[in-house]
């Protein structure tokens, strides 16, 4: 499955590889891409192994906020 996520507060490179270092080390993650461009986070993954609020919290976690759709 793959959603996408708005998320506000990134603005760096650095803020790039705290997310994708985050979210990527989840397990049943395939796949995290991370735009600053367009303040938003692509994430593959599996569903069955993790949900999307556990995606969510992990990016609050690194001290991000997600935007509400």
């Amino acid at each position: 499955m793959e959603q996408k996520v708005k998320v506000s507060g990134m603005s760096c490179q650095h803020c790039v590889q705290a997310i994708e270092s985050a979210v990527g080390g989840l397990t049943g993650v395939e796949k995290v891409q991370v735009s600053l461009e367009e303040q938003e986070v692509v994430v593959q993954y599996d569903r069955d192994v993790v949900t999307l609020s556990k995606v969510k919290q992990e990016i609050e976690d690194q001290g991000y906020e997600i935007e509400k759709e």
